[in-house]
């Protein structure tokens, strides 16, 4: 097991499909309308604003942090170099957490997105979740989707790249339409009122930005499979996340010059029904923004495998949870049973029904919110612990922007907790930060009963010492 290594063959246009694919996902299309009904047209574009220079500054600390250590786990990596083992696996556990987030939330938007393709294609009624009807349909489509996606990543990254790089392309294709639609047939008169419930509606769609956001985190947790210059790495990271801050402001924009706030609270999926009234009540127009809004679906779920699965086998590689989850297949070199222990992850999420699609981004904000931090504060501690080690990207200003990204992650944190206006919801999401927590304190020390920390420490250390 030792021998086998992941594929380094992903070049810039694969990075870039990569993360920006992650971080545009499904979101975009099925929740634009909230962000415009809780904040306000300008409100939610100020929030998106603030969520993007967080994103920004905690991605400059990655960046600097991804190119001198360029291994797959990423949080990992530089949180042990920084605060030693325990702490690493709290941030990786944690930004795991956000990612199997994003996959199950996939596996809950793909049957969503149906509901507009066919109509009352949803039959056979199983149960009811928080008032939802879960169908046999319903969850079947999420089901296959799931299994397709699953079998993709597990037959390679080659693969998994070509197809997200093609989808990209249709997903900008289909934004671009729906942007300068909505800027040419839209009016100024429609995005009234550009702010709804002042301050807390301001902040109701912050604590959404994290989860719209992740996606730049997949580059770290693939920097063994990145075949470009180390430097690079932190480049492409960087513009990235800049290029998912101009995509979300322009979506709000376009969606909220077309459509008004009666219209948006009517609409099952508002990008959709702008893009069809920006074209003159166009059906067909509406249609290719939702296979446009499919793509989306579609590369996040891939990219967030791979992050997810490279976690896994990161922390598994090091001994903190079980070996055998480090393991590589021999012909296709993915981490195949990390895969499908996300696999069953995600195939389980339709069933809890619609939802389940807000108790995922909450608390899988939360969760990334966690590991941001950490990494912020390792790009601090390491800037003085270890101000030799070489940083092909090096940031200005010292260490500056950590701390602005360190306070920033912290202001954001807060938003989650009880007493806010915008906390996660008893029982459901705090259920969800509860399972997940206990899941990975049994895990770990299972782990460190089996191996030792001694075998951990000792891995970690092996695996630094090849980037020296």
């Amino acid at each position: 097991m030792r021998d086998q290594k992941l594929l380094r063959i992903l070049g810039n246009k694969d990075v870039i499909a990569l993360a920006f694919g992650a971080m545009i996902g499904w979101g975009w299309v099925v929740t634009a309308g909230l962000w415009v009904t809780e904040a306000g047209s300008l409100g939610a574009i100020l929030a998106f604003l603030v969520g993007g220079l967080l994103v920004v500054l905690v991605g400059l600390t990655y960046a600097e942090l991804a190119s001198a250590l360029p291994l797959a786990g990423g949080e990992l990596v530089y949180s042990f170099k920084a605060m030693g083992r325990i702490v690493s696996f709290i941030a990786t556990w944690a930004v795991i957490l956000g990612y199997v987030s994003v996959i199950a939330f996939e596996a809950v938007a793909l049957p969503t997105v149906f509901e507009y393709l066919i109509p009352n294609y949803s039959q056979g009624h199983l149960y009811t979740v928080a008032g939802w009807d879960v169908t046999l349909t319903w969850a079947g489509i999420g089901i296959i989707g799931s299994i397709i996606i699953a079998w993709v990543n597990y037959r390679g990254i080659k693969l998994t790249s070509s197809i997200t790089v093609i989808l990209t392309g249709l997903i900008l294709a289909a934004g671009v339409l729906l942007i300068t639609g909505g800027t040419v047939s839209g009016n100024v008169e429609t995005m009234q009122p550009f702010f709804a419930a002042g301050s807390a509606g301001i902040m109701s769609v912050i604590i959404m930005t994290p989860f719209m956001f992740v996606g730049f985190d997949v580059i770290p947790q693939a920097a063994e499979e990145i075949n470009v210059p180390q430097k690079r790495i932190g480049q492409l990271l960087i513009v990235s996340v800049v290029l998912a801050v101009l995509w979300y402001v322009a979506v709000i924009f376009g969606v909220s010059r077309m459509l008004s706030p009666a219209e948006l609270s009517e609409s099952n999926l508002v990008t959709a029904d702008a893009m069809a009234k920006a074209f003159g009540d166009s059906r067909m127009m509406g249609n290719l923004l939702v296979l446009g809004g499919i793509g989306g679906i579609l590369t996040s779920w891939l990219g967030f495998y791979v992050g997810g699965s490279r976690a896994i086998y990161a922390l598994a590689r090091a001994g903190m949870l079980p070996k055998s989850l480090g393991e590589l297949h021999p012909k296709y070199n993915t981490p195949h049973k990390a895969i499908i222990l996300i696999a069953v992850l995600s195939t389980a999420a339709p069933l809890l029904g619609r939802p389940a699609l807000e108790w995922l981004v909450n608390a899988g904000g939360l969760g990334l919110v966690v590991a941001w931090l950490m990494v912020a504060i390792s790009f601090i501690i390491l800037r003085k612990k270890d101000p030799e080690m070489e940083r092909p990207f090096k940031l200005s200003g010292g260490t500056l922007i950590g701390w602005i990204a360190v306070v920033m992650s912290i202001g954001v944190g807060i938003l989650y907790m009880p007493g806010m206006p915008s906390a996660l919801v008893w029982p459901y999401e705090w259920a969800i930060i509860g399972l997940w927590v206990i899941l990975g304190f049994v895990l770990y020390n299972v782990s460190m009963a089996k191996y030792g920390t001694a075998y951990a420490d000792k891995r970690m250390k092996e695996e630094i010492d090849r980037t020296a």
